[in-house]
């Protein structure tokens, strides 16, 4: 799977094709020399934004162990270059967001599980990328942009 331009609308029938999505913009990302950046995801609970983060990490960091960072907050993977793994679900304001050290996270990319919750930090320019159900188990739509 390739990505050649943004914006664009993938299907995904499995968690593997939604890694394969994840993998396919990274690599978007570096045929463009693009090393760092943000990445604010978006979906329901379940809709596979770490099978995602899997994809892209597998890129940049290919020997990274992608797992939630639903308690943890922030997974940092290393590699080529470093990967700030991040989920806001429990962040309710700006305290809470310093608290995780989202505002030192200046190298390599930031990819934002449940950045809907963290609309007010989230910089210019950014990749979205937003992962909705589709009719069918495991199927999804997933959309990714540029927001400059």
């Amino acid at each position: 799977m390739t990505i050649e331009k943004l914006p664009i609308t993938l299907a995904t029938a499995s968690p593997d094709e939604t890694e394969a999505v994840g993998a396919a913009l990274a690599n978007y990302l570096k045929n463009n020399n693009i090393n760092e950046g943000f990445v604010a995801m978006r979906g329901n609970l379940g809709a596979g934004k770490t099978a995602f983060t899997r994809g892209f990490a597998s890129v940049f960091c290919p020997k990274a162990r992608v797992k939630s960072p639903t308690f943890a907050i922030v997974n940092v993977y290393r590699g080529e270059t470093v990967i700030h793994h991040l989920d806001t679900y429990r962040i309710t304001d700006d305290d809470d967001l310093y608290s995780t050290g989202f505002y030192d996270m200046d190298e390599g990319f930031i990819i934002c599980e449940w950045s809907e919750n963290i609309e007010y930090a989230l910089p210019t320019p950014r990749y979205e990328v937003s992962i909705e159900y589709a009719e069918g188990e495991d199927r999804r739509n997933i959309t990714i942009k540029e927001i400059n």
